[in-house]
């Protein structure tokens, strides 16, 4: 048997009864068509089965229908759940998302976002690297910034309050009886971890606790080296009763550390959730940064500015919470 032919704009128009310039605007989200008459021409679109083609459509329009996610990287546990979030959102909008890294290295972020712009995206979500993106102009592209803000850029931000997360992890262990707790997370001068190194400090200072820069490891990228500086910790002369996690990626060195050393009376909270995170004995505590949640709201606010791009500028704060679930309640 012949295949049939696809169906055409003009097909559709026809069978809904409307111009073939009205059932352009229905495909391409033009607000001056009348709802009743997008519902006609979109219920004709799915009795054809009609497929739009992209391309076509994007340089008819000057722009993709993709939008750009530039993150840190996307083996991260943390940004794997936000960009799986945000393509959900974005495919329920008849949008697509590219995705790309920049290994935190801000030349390498710039030539990414260059080939992004040439390829005429419609919006960019973007994690940022490097300590100035004046040069991003916001008028040639609607940005949206993920997790982190970007000096010298004005554009929308979705983040949690890292600061208080963490304050409120530190004294989570106090209250549970800890003195002496350490501190294994990445560099400060990736701003979320610079706010939760600094929420860690404040939240010893505020309860009278013990302060001891021994116990501040703030060069753990990796999980390698986060089990490192683990190690260091529980065969030191004074280890610590308990630990901040302060990523995820350390987190992936610190649990499996403290088990093989026999050291899980060490209190444990971590910040992210990770597999397999609540079968552990015991289970691990954490810091609940939703990943999900905050690519979903990032997505959101990128399809808001891309129907008005005048919005103001907003700072966007998805709540964290504290799952306790056995590590970090021990006692020292």
């Amino acid at each position: 048997m012949a295949k049939s032919a696809p169906s055409r704009l003009l097909d559709v128009a026809n069978a809904a009864g409307v111009s073939l310039r009205t059932a352009s605007r229905v495909l391409n989200d033009d607000p001056r068509v009348a709802p009743v008459t997008r519902q006609r021409v979109r219920e004709a679109m799915l009795d054809l089965r009609f497929e739009p083609d992209a391309m076509a459509r994007s340089l008819r329009a000057g722009t993709d229908t993709a939008v750009g996610f530039v993150v840190e990287s996307i083996s991260d546990p943390f940004f794997a759940e936000v960009i799986d979030a945000v393509e959900l959102e974005m495919s329920r909008h008849g949008r697509s998302v590219l995705v790309t890294s920049t290994r935190r290295d801000p030349g390498w972020e710039r030539d990414v976002i260059g080939r992004m712009l040439q390829r005429r995206v419609a919006g960019l979500l973007l994690t940022p690297t490097g300590d100035d993106h004046s040069w991003l102009d916001t008028e040639r592209v609607p940005v949206v910034l993920v997790d982190r803000p970007a000096p010298g850029l004005a554009a929308d931000l979705v983040e949690i309050d890292d600061h208080r997360a963490a304050c409120d992890a530190v004294a989570h262990l106090i209250a549970h009886g800890h003195r002496r707790i350490a501190y294994v997370g990445d560099t400060p001068a990736i701003p979320t971890s610079a706010a939760r190194l600094r929420g860690y400090r404040d939240a010893l200072a505020r309860h009278h606790a013990e302060a001891d820069e021994d116990l501040v490891n703030c060069a753990c990228a990796t999980s390698r080296a986060a089990a490192h500086a683990v190690s260091a910790l529980v065969s030191g002369p004074r280890p610590p009763t308990a630990i901040l996690s302060a990523t995820t990626r350390a987190s992936l060195g610190v649990v499996p550390t403290l088990h093989s050393a026999g050291r899980t009376d060490i209190a444990l909270v971590a910040f992210g959730d990770f597999p397999m995170a609540d079968a552990l004995r015991p289970a691990v505590t954490v810091v609940d940064h939703p990943g999900h949640e905050v690519g979903r709201v990032a997505a959101a606010r990128l399809l808001a500015r891309l129907e008005a791009p005048r919005l103001p500028v907003e700072r966007i704060q998805v709540p964290a919470r504290i799952i306790a679930r056995g590590s970090g309640e021990q006692r020292p």
